[in-house]
């Protein structure tokens, strides 16, 4: 399988009542290693602001749009750990280039920016990530487990949080309610 990075992992019905119940995981990377990504559709309950706040920043201007304004639930691993999905902006400490004009960062010199004129134009504050192993993505994709479709910045950054898993299933031309619960092989 060629790698997902970059793509968008789109939770089949099968996974109900799971922690990746209708997740939508955008895919930072994948490697002979395993993958590594954010869950992009799931708020934690906790405005930007707060966490902010909780973290003893500077004070900063309030994050100014609604999209910006929730920290999201990453995945369950290191669920302490914040990472920023942001549009290039090379001059962060601790940043990797991802693809199609896209960083991550995983440093506090950016959570200090969000809200002024230096922060990125779109982001997203996550805390936590989805991994998997050597072979595992690869298999949950061939037993049917994940839809995947490249990744655009519209999906990741203009689509309200609770309409990005009908956007991305429409994306792949069909509804959700078209889905089937049942999975199998031909």
């Amino acid at each position: 399988m060629d790698s997902l990075q970059n793509h968008l992992l789109i939770a089949m019905p099968s996974l109900q009542e799971t922690f990746f119940e209708r997740a939508v995981i955008y895919v930072c990377e994948h490697d002979a290693r395993g993958a590594m990504g954010l869950i992009i559709n799931r708020p934690l309950g906790i405005e930007i602001d707060e966490l902010l706040r909780q973290m003893e920043l500077p004070e900063q201007p309030k994050v100014a749009t609604e999209l910006h304004a929730q920290v999201l639930i990453g995945g369950p691993v290191t669920p302490d750990r914040g990472f920023v999905l942001h549009d290039a902006q090379p001059h962060w400490s601790n940043s990797q280039t991802l693809a199609n004009e896209l960083m991550l960062t995983s440093s506090r010199d950016i959570l200090s920016a969000l809200g002024t004129d230096k922060a990125p134009k779109q982001f997203m504050v996550a805390l936590g990530y989805a991994g998997w192993s050597k072979d595992q993505l690869e298999q949950e994709v061939a037993d049917n487990v994940w839809l995947t479709i490249p990744a655009t910045k519209a999906l990741l950054f203009e689509v309200p949080y609770d309409e990005r898993w009908q956007q991305a299933c429409r994306a792949l031309g069909f509804d959700t309610w078209q889905i089937s619960h049942q999975t199998g092989h031909a």
